[in-house]
């Protein structure tokens, strides 16, 4: 089996960052001219897209995770924090609408989960339960609680 098959093989099973390709390559004992030249014909043909990649796993993860925990994942991924931050500029100027809408799903759930009829008078344990949600998923708790309250506020 060439290279070029093998990396076809991969990713008709799912996508992998050029990166993972080129360690996977590595791993089967191909050398370093054969795997870059698979890669190149590979992307070339667009089978293969780190942006795209990116682009997929904001989407996936949008509403359930925040960009921190989401950026962690892409660069596990062996994809530069350059190009991560390029893509989640142009997903979040296409889709502002939508990542209001998912955080406003993910207020009812928090809500409903935890018994929250207002923010403003949770109690302090409660309070702690969901900031450690929303940090663990990768938002930005204190802001996301505030910007909350304010809301509730502003009603």
């Amino acid at each position: 089996m060439s290279c070029l098959d093998y990396f076809y093989f991969l990713l008709s099973r799912k996508d992998y960052s050029a990166s993972e390709l080129r360690k996977k390559g590595q791993e089967k004992g191909f050398g370093n001219e054969e795997i870059l030249e698979a890669i190149a014909q590979i992307q070339d043909r667009g089978y293969q897209s780190d942006t795209r990649l990116v682009a997929n796993s904001i989407a996936s993860a949008a509403g359930k995770y925040g960009k921190s925990a989401i950026k962690r994942k892409c660069l596990q991924k062996g994809i530069t924090s350059d190009l991560f931050e390029q893509v989640w500029e142009e997903e979040i100027a296409e889709n502002q609408d939508s990542e209001a809408e998912k955080l406003a799903e993910l207020k009812a759930k928090i809500m409903r989960k935890y018994k929250i009829d207002t923010w403003g008078k949770a109690d302090p344990k409660t309070k702690g339960k969901v900031l450690n949600y929303l940090q663990y998923r990768g938002f930005n708790a204190f802001e996301i609680w505030r910007q909350w309250q304010t809301e509730e506020e502003d009603e």
